[in-house]
């Protein structure tokens, strides 16, 4: 499978600012695999140490703060010897040793002719803790699980060739968007996580792909209660669990209420700030005016929370494959059609996207596209109603206004339709 963040890596090692490279990520989304493919294809050598394997490793880091002599133990632990720009040096599950989350800080400043990469789940957390890594040290890469681009490559080549050659305002054959509907509507049984994907290439049996999403979901549920900081591992339990309930709403704000009777934010908001740090839950502020910067305007006491993978959301909230093949309409396709267009849209703007709502209209996302805001409408199917959006629209004469839906790709007067298949793409097709 390829993946896109290979080419972000390329680049981290050809940047003359390099500086010791961390990736963050939800537990299972492909970091593992992305270093040794990195290391493989771009280097002459890796050498590859996993600390949560490896107990004995931490004690070189717990007793050694000079890179040279960490290098040179570490060479003798691999058996290769660790040259600097020619072996890629990988350290993954760091988080389960401190003192080389640390030790990256000496690495920027006395060795960083050496390549060094990092990864490991949950570090999105301690990371949110600046006592705990080295601050402006280290260069930091997202990493998500598979956007719809990536997984059409991996299943359907061809296609994703077509799909891949199309520009801004072009026609879409008939015949190539039925088939790229069918992938997208796959893409919502299946979604990205890596570990799904090959399933269904593998072996195509969607009640397989069901069974890896249980247990991907109780894997996570698992690191809640293993999670031992100073926030309740029940209350991010609670949380994570109340999403499904919370998105079914007809507004789909987060209410604290909701979680749990009575629930206020001090009961949960560490919870929360956990889960996004965790790359668990993407959160989206309600903005007050729809206006640059977005940022300026965000309501910090509303906001939407949703899944970080679409076919996990699926998953939670026992939606039957049957309901997204057949059906034109069922109950939650909106928030699976939101969180869906959300993932894709993550990391294509600079500014994450935000929602607006007030007592007499809603719009699904706002992006901030340079100086300019982009209204945008999210639909499962191919209606177009939407008053809100259509009303603003009308009034405001933005440059451009986005409607994701299952028509065709083309202009409605100020609006242009994307088909949903095509959110991967939006930035290159304004």
């Amino acid at each position: 499978m390829k993946r896109k963040a290979i080419a972000d890596l390329v680049r981290w090692k050809s940047s003359e600012d390099r500086k010791p490279l961390v990736l963050k990520g939800a537990r299972q989304v492909g970091k593992t695999w992305l270093m040794k493919e990195f290391g493989e294809s771009c280097y002459n050598h890796f050498v590859y140490f996993n600390f949560d394997e490896e107990d004995e490793l931490k004690s070189i880091f717990e007793t050694n703060k000079n890179p040279g002599r960490i290098i040179e133990l570490l060479s003798i632990i691999s058996g290769e010897k660790i040259l600097p720009g020619e072996t890629l040096i990988i350290f993954d599950e760091i988080q389960e040793c401190p003192e080389a989350l640390n030790a990256l800080k000496y690495f920027k400043e006395q060795a960083n002719e050496y390549h060094v990469i990092a990864a490991g789940s949950l570090l999105g957390t301690l990371l949110a803790n600046p006592k705990s890594y080295p601050v402006g040290m280290v260069n930091l890469l997202d990493i998500y699980p598979m956007s719809f681009d990536e997984f059409l490559d991996a299943t359907d080549p061809a296609l994703f060739s077509y799909y891949d050659s199309v520009q801004k305002e072009q026609q879409i054959e008939e015949i190539f968007h039925k088939r790229l509907l069918d992938a997208y509507n796959n893409y919502l049984i299946i979604g990205g996580m890596p570990e799904c994907v090959a399933s269904w290439i593998k072996h195509k049996d969607p009640a397989l792909i069901s069974q890896i999403q249980r247990e991907l979901i109780e894997i996570y549920e698992n690191d809640f209660s293993k999670h031992n900081g100073k926030i309740n591992s029940g209350r991010i339990l609670m949380v994570f669990r109340s999403i499904v309930s919370q998105l079914a709403k007809p507004n789909e704000k987060f209410m604290y209420g909701a979680v749990r009777d009575g629930g206020r934010a001090r009961d949960f908001e560490e919870a929360i700030e956990w889960l996004v740090s965790a790359g668990m839950l993407n959160r989206v502020y309600n903005v007050s005016k729809i206006e640059h910067p977005l940022a300026a305007f965000d309501k910090l006491d509303q906001f939407k929370l949703f899944v970080f993978d679409t076919g996990l959301l699926k998953a939670m909230a026992g939606i039957d494959n049957s309901a997204i093949l057949l059906k034109n309409d069922y109950q939650f396709k909106g928030p699976l059609t939101e969180n869906y267009v959300l993932q894709q849209l993550r990391g294509q703007f600079e500014i994450d996207p935000r929602y607006y709502s007030d007592k007499n209209s809603e719009i699904d996302f706002i992006l901030q596209y340079g100086t300019e805001i982009i209204p945008v409408e999210a639909k499962g199917g191919e209606d177009k109603s939407a008053p809100s959006f259509k009303k603003y629209v009308s009034d405001h004469r933005p440059e451009h206004a986005l409607r994701y839906s299952k028509r065709g790709y083309r202009k409605d007067g100020c609006i242009t339709n994307l088909p949903l298949y095509l959110a991967g793409k939006t930035n290159e097709l304004l």
